[in-house]
């Protein structure tokens, strides 16, 4: 036996979002649910429920209690739906139309907008349309002012995402500062990472150390609900998770803005910017992992990190390359027989012999033949560190002074020139709004100043890059001299060992192929910009 209206649910219907917050508290939860209440009680409404979406936004329909009213509707157990207003059900003015006018009566429900005046048993109001229209029209001017504040903020340098990132809390003046409880976990993952250890192997080993994944962290200490929260599992971390941090500059006090964006506020799908459209400021914030570590990481993200059953990676990954085709060599592995590993040239595994050559190396070898070079050159270097010094940047000294001094003019005189071009466009502005000059002479003249500005902002970029570069120069020559310092007794290889001293490796054919006897010529790029050609051969190399 089907219920009449009077006997089914009366669904009062709540919402609030942080725009509507601006409003005041005439739109609170609170507010809306005295009224409703009063509401029912005053027309003879009974058996009246609420459904509740707090901090959801009416542009979408994608909320939990808006679809779970829906759900009981079209089990039949909904008479009349009540809201506030219009902008309650939704601020999309087609599919808030859609539901007063085709799914509500295709479900026999009764609704009622109660501050609109509009209540479907009593006809049409052909004024529905129009207040839709301008709910909408709300919504998207209000994402449009939002947007320009978060735009204005991104270029300032200041954060914009409202998630805070695992390792970091908030200080008193909202800036990120490591958090005490985390931020030991982040450098931990890092040093793990550049010691050879994978991502498989890491998550477990922070499962078994009983250490909260990021959103079980974020769920205890802040009451937050994040995307992959296993309450059952708090301890429970993901690869994802782990790469997603391993390529994180937030860590070493960078932000970076404008990595993602959306089409429309009413599209909420997240599309990823270029990395030339971020807007990336240094230094905003104490890092937690150091530049050093987190270049090493990203060095070897570039190549290939699939652990073995062990749960090591490839210590060579990122670093090997074919010398003819320059792509990137890969480890083969053979199970089996762990001293037939060898490296492929990644063009002749895709595309074979019409396109490059194996350029086949053994992982034996290779490892024996860099561990020797290794020993020679940090022998040295401690040996000589004055001598290396003058080697090491002897070659690039004149060159990279002569240029120093022009980049250094062209520098001073493209920054004066931007300070002249902002105050010259801010003077136009002043023009415009006092009337002096029509908006179409202003937009004429400021696009063509803004396009000189922002060619010199990008040319004063690449200058600044040059200088950081010759600074780094003399920093990688010191670092190098302190390494060799450091690893005095090298006995084995590690990513991390090998990433101080070496920044590419190429490898050559063999003069005849699949020879045993032929060896490859091997090219090795250390870090000071110093080069090295030696042959593989497996009779010469020692192994002490």
């Amino acid at each position: 036996m089907m219920k009449s209206n009077q006997q089914k649910i009366t669904a009062l219907y709540c919402r609030l979002s942080q725009e509507d917050e601006l409003e005041g508290e005439s739109n609170s939860i609170k507010n809306q649910k005295s009224m409703l209440e009063k509401y029912a009680a005053d027309n003879g409404f009974g058996n009246c429920r609420f459904y509740i979406d707090d901090g959801y936004s009416g542009v979408s329909f994608e909320r939990p209690d808006f679809k779970r009213m829906i759900a009981d509707m079209e089990k039949g157990e909904i008479g009349t739906v009540i809201t506030k207003d219009l902008s309650r059900l939704g601020r999309d003015y087609l599919k808030t139309g859609t539901y007063i006018e085709i799914i509500f009566p295709q479900n026999d429900v009764r609704y009622i907008a109660v501050n609109d005046g509009v209540d479907s048993e009593k006809g049409c109001n052909e004024f529905i349309g129009i207040r839709n229209y301008f709910n909408d029209f709300f919504a998207a001017d209000t994402s449009k002012k939002i947007r320009a504040v978060q735009r204005a903020k991104a270029e300032r340098g200041e954060r914009i995402g409202s998630k805070l990132p695992y390792g970091y809390m908030k200080s008193e003046d909202n800036r990120l500062v490591p958090d005490p409880d985390t931020a030991p976990v982040v450098k931990r993952i890092f040093d793990m990472y550049v010691n050879g250890v994978g991502t498989r192997t890491i998550a477990m080993t922070l499962e078994r150390d009983k250490i909260m994944s990021p959103s079980a962290y974020a769920y205890y200490k802040y009451g937050r609900k994040e995307n992959g929260l296993k309450l059952n599992n708090p301890y429970l971390w993901s690869d994802v998770t782990l790469r997603g941090m391993l390529v994180n500059e937030v860590y070493i006090g960078t932000t970076a803005n404008y990595k993602t964006t959306t089409k429309s506020n009413k599209l909420k799908k997240q599309i990823h910017n270029d990395r030339k459209d971020w807007l990336v400021f240094e230094n905003t914030h104490e890092p937690i992992v150091d530049k050093s570590t987190f270049e090493m990481v990203q060095k070897w993200f570039a190549g290939r990190r699939k652990p073995n059953k062990s749960g090591k990676t490839d210590v060579f990954a990122g670093l090997v390359y074919c010398a003819d085709c320059k792509s990137r060599m890969y480890l083969r592995r053979v199970l089996k027989y762990p001293k037939e590993n060898n490296y492929l040239c990644k063009t002749y595994q895709r595309y074979g012999n019409n396109h490059c050559t194996a350029h086949r190396i053994s992982e034996q070898d290779l490892h024996a033949v860099i561990l020797q070079k290794l020993r020679e050159v940090t022998a040295y270097v401690r040996e000589n560190p004055e001598e290396f010094y003058e080697i090491a940047s002897r070659n690039a000294r004149a060159e990279a002074e002569r240029e120093m001094k022009t980049y250094l003019r062209e520098k001073e005189a493209a920054e004066q020139r931007i300070a002249e071009l902002e105050s010259i466009i801010r003077c136009l502005y002043e023009d415009r709004v006092l009337g002096r000059i029509s908006v179409e002479r202003y937009e004429s003249l400021s696009s063509g100043y803004e396009t000189e500005q922002s060619e010199l902002k990008t040319k004063l970029n690449e200058m600044n890059a040059f200088l950081d570069e010759n600074e780094k120069r003399e920093q990688l020559i010191q670092d190098f001299i302190e390494n060799a310092k450091k690893y005095i007794d090298i006995q084995e290889l590690t990513p991390e060992i090998l990433r101080a001293f070496i920044s590419r490796i190429e490898v050559h054919e063999k003069a005849k192929w699949h020879s045993t006897e032929c060896g490859n010529d091997i090219v090795i790029y250390f870090t000071v910009e110093r080069k090295e050609q030696l042959n593989i051969q497996h009779k010469d190399i020692k192994t002490a």
